[in-house]
């Protein structure tokens, strides 16, 4: 199997949910030598079906043949991706010219800051910009009605009643454990930090982690454990102040992260993701399998007996499936957008290695409140 798949049982067979994969971040969009530009009038449309294309259309932004209308704007296609980018990455750039750069196709990689204040003013949205986990949460969506649509209802042989769920006495055994498990952790860590040895405590009481050879265990955990402090920091994020809490009773919000010394780039991420895990309202349980099931990902790097850890992996995805099915019966949902977390999740530890990495090039330390907050030894 290639990257990490989170494999999901639905109606007695093995569904592949999703491919979990390294996501980079496009920095340039690099085409075109410079025409003439041509000024356009910023369009704002109506709500309904785009109006046909004629071809000959150019960008409102830039002047670049337009490929169709991208965020309530006709557009090309670098700047439909430059205004989704900038929006998801919650980017802020600054102009040499002090804002009067004019905009076409050469200016549009010179000067960022005013091609994203062509965009905005040219009438594009920032709430048409979908996140990757709204997109795949959109097709989910789209399948299950389309699915609904094709059912045909036969009358005169209706269909027998459905059981319902049940969990198996092993899976209720494993999750009582490691919910207990979870929780001595986190008593623990809000006390002081999140620390490192917490986590590596946590795994070794996984059932099946300790099958597993000292090496690949050490593989998993090296990767993984990112991952898991940032869905642990998600679980103290408050939404009425927008913090997160940290040590019993400090309080950081996204200034105070700047402040020690983190880019936005980095600090967005952590706070969106934060706050979509809050939306989902998780309980214990539902937390632990999350974890468990981020721990056991066979892609990770070094893992030599990748089929026992996707067989693992596999184990926590089914027990999660049911325990959902039980407690959110009238939610469809729930089951892939929490495994959609994962996806995001990669994305923000891939976030999270790049500042790191840029620090590390600036020979510098990782700031005083990361530190503080992760006991994290990069």
């Amino acid at each position: 199997m290639g990257p990490t798949q989170l494999v999901a049982q639905n109606h007695g067979k093995k569904t592949s949910v999703f491919d979990m994969e390294e996501k980079g971040f496009a920095l340039f969009h690099t085409s075109g030598i410079s025409p003439e530009h041509i000024e356009r009038p910023s369009l704002k449309r109506k709500k309904g079906p785009a109006p046909k294309m004629l071809g000959n259309e150019v960008c409102s932004v830039c002047g670049d043949k337009a490929s169709g209308f991208h965020y309530n704007v006709l557009s090309c296609e670098g700047c439909k991706g430059f205004f989704r980018r900038s929006v998801i990455k919650g980017a802020q750039y600054i102009c040499k010219n002090g804002g009067r750069c004019e905009m076409d196709m050469y200016m549009r990689r010179k000067c960022q800051e005013c091609r994203l204040r062509k965009c905005q003013e040219a009438g594009m949205r920032e709430q048409c910009v979908l996140s990757e986990e709204q997109i795949q949460l959109k097709k989910l969506k789209k399948q299950e009605d389309g699915q609904a649509r094709v059912v045909v209802v036969r009358q005169n042989s209706p269909s027998p009643p459905v059981p319902p769920p049940q969990m198996t006495a092993e899976q209720l055994d494993m999750i009582e454990k490691i919910v207990s498990a979870q929780q001595q952790c986190n008593q623990r860590s809000f006390s002081d930090r999140l620390k490192v040895t917490e986590i590596v405590d946590f795994a070794k009481q996984l059932p099946g982690f300790l099958e597993l050879t000292r090496e690949d265990q050490i593989a998993l955990l090296k990767t993984s454990t990112i991952e898991v402090m940032l869905l642990e920091t998600s679980r103290r994020y408050n939404p009425e102040t927008e913090s997160i809490t940290f040590l019993k009773d400090l309080s950081y919000n996204r200034d105070d992260f700047a402040k020690a010394g983190l880019q936005f780039e980095f600090i967005n991420p952590i706070f969106g993701f934060s706050k979509g895990m809050n939306e989902l309202q998780l309980n214990d349980a539902e937390y632990a399998l999350l974890i468990a099931i981020s721990i056991f990902s066979a892609d990770r790097p070094n893992v030599q007996n990748q089929h026992l850890v996707e067989n693992l992996q596999h184990t926590y995805v089914e027990a999660l499936h049911s325990y959902i099915c039980i407690h959110r019966p009238n939610d469809h949902l729930m089951f892939p957008r929490m495994l959609m977390k994962l996806v995001s999740l990669r994305t923000l530890s891939s976030v999270h290695s790049e500042q790191v990495f840029a620090l590390r090039l600036q020979d510098k330390k990782l700031p005083p409140l990361l530190s503080e907050i992760w006991d994290v030894n990069e």
